[in-house]
């Protein structure tokens, strides 16, 4: 599906963006007419190489930045007539360096900042800051000072810092960036619980295995534009590659490897078991 505002059948749009165009002070065009529908409770990944205009369009999700032209609605209202405080409630950005997020002194009260300027209390707060340290694993660091922490683990605080405002939809900028295979473990649990719990939950990344494992559809995004959308067996599967070329990015290795032994773009190991065991190669 190239170029079309889709979402899943029966599901009302947690976001929905209508020919979204921004133009810097400067007169980038960082964004060229983006249409887009993500269902409430959807985990959608966007990817695309840099300067595609990801970052820009998750950045109108929270009002950091204002369309030139067009509309973004987010929670069935047009965020442009909402401020900047009251999008904070509805949208949680993780950014990508998490050196620009974190300010506190102690792991602690930088995941307490979110939910307590959202008018969180008390016993209220104190399970949302444990409940997101629990998420990213640095429970035991609560007392600690950010910068103590190595760049992954501050990654991690910068999630929990979002998972703790419980903001019913969820912006990830690269989150994978630095984590090792627990670390990306970890991230992929974190976005699975918050789909169960009906959260939506948006990323930004280049790590297509990622993507390909974690997401049920997958934006590409190209010179400011959306060039295609689907599922991941769609959006990797060797039909989409010369799209995939375009935008400078590859399918994951279990996609190239599905393809050259008849499997599809999203094959199981278990396929892979048996597709060697049959001597296909």
């Amino acid at each position: 599906m190239s170029g079309a505002a889709t979402r899943p059948i029966g599901r009302e749009p947690a976001i929905r963006v209508r020919g979204l165009v921004h133009v810097f002070p400067e007169g980038t065009r960082a964004l060229d007419g983006v249409d887009l529908d993500i269902a409430t409770g959807e985990a959608v990944a966007i990817v695309g190489q840099n300067g595609s205009g990801k970052s820009t369009l998750v950045r109108h999700l929270n009002g950091l930045l204002r369309p030139t032209e067009g509309t973004v609605e987010v929670l069935g209202e047009p965020a442009d007539r909402l401020r900047v405080a009251a999008l904070a409630a509805r949208v949680g950005l993780v950014f990508q360096d998490p050196d620009r997020q974190i300010f506190a002194r102690r792991v602690r009260p930088e995941v307490a900042f979110g939910p307590s300027n959202l008018g969180i209390r008390g016993k209220d707060l104190d399970a949302a800051v444990d409940e997101a340290l629990a998420a990213v694993g640095l429970s035991d660091q609560a007392g600690a000072n950010p910068y103590d922490l190595g760049y992954s683990r501050r990654k991690l605080l910068s999630i929990a810092s979002v998972l703790a405002m419980r903001t019913p939809i969820v912006v990830l900028d690269e989150p994978t960036t630095g984590q090792d295979l627990r670390g990306i473990a970890r991230v992929q649990a974190i976005v699975a619980s918050l789909a169960a719990d009906g959260r939506t939950v948006i990323a930004i990344s280049h790590d297509m295995r990622f993507v390909a494992e974690t997401f049920g559809r997958v934006v590409v995004m190209r010179a400011g534009r959306v060039v295609l959308e689907g599922t991941p067996a769609a959006a990797f599967g060797e039909p989409a590659w010369p799209v995939l070329t375009s935008t400078y990015l590859e399918p994951p290795l279990a996609a190239r490897a599905g393809a050259r032994l008849g499997l599809g773009a999203t094959p199981t190991e278990s396929a892979f078991v048996e597709a060697l065991a049959a001597g296909r190669s």
